[in-house]
């Protein structure tokens, strides 16, 4: 039996050029924000706050970069690696071999640019879930099947 047209299914791979993209946003931003915040930390008495939220900051901007390009490149161990959408549910496989499935209150959010797109619900246990996708996640040919697919949960 053939799937309807608000039915899809298929896997992610990673996104080497989004990893590239991310890599050159937060390393020169990281490095700023670490190299003046221990010149100012060790400057002076009165740059030493100053300091202490710059380093505050270089090493928050590192764990999101970090996480931002690990999921990207599906490394981490909540990052999906295949998606299944249907009329009651999306299912996603996730990468520690559990599959989330989001069942209530799922909504599809997608930019104004259309390189990503996020989904959010609660899954049968009853937790809240969000997960975001990149277009270059996908083959070309499954983009747009799985974008029209979402669109009822929109």
């Amino acid at each position: 039996m053939a799937k309807r047209w608000n039915e899809m299914a298929c896997a992610l791979h990673p996104d080497n050029k989004g990893m590239v993209w991310d890599l050159v946003l937060y390393v020169p931003t990281v490095g700023f924000l670490l190299l003046w915040g221990l010149k100012l930390w060790y400057g002076g008495e009165d740059q030493v706050y100053i300091g202490y939220g710059l380093m505050f900051l270089g090493f928050f901007f590192l764990m999101v970069g970090g996480n931002r390009v690990l999921r990207r490149m599906l490394l981490m161990p909540s990052s999906p690696l295949a998606i299944d959408v249907n009329q009651e549910r999306i299912k996603l496989k996730l990468k520690s071999g559990e599959d989330a499935v989001l069942v209530k209150d799922v909504r599809f959010f997608s930019d104004y640019a259309g390189k990503s797109f996020a989904l959010t619900g609660i899954d049968g246990p009853g937790a809240k879930r969000q997960f975001v996708f990149h277009r270059q996640q996908f083959d070309a040919q499954d983009v747009e099947l799985l974008l029209k697919a979402l669109e009822g949960y929109k």
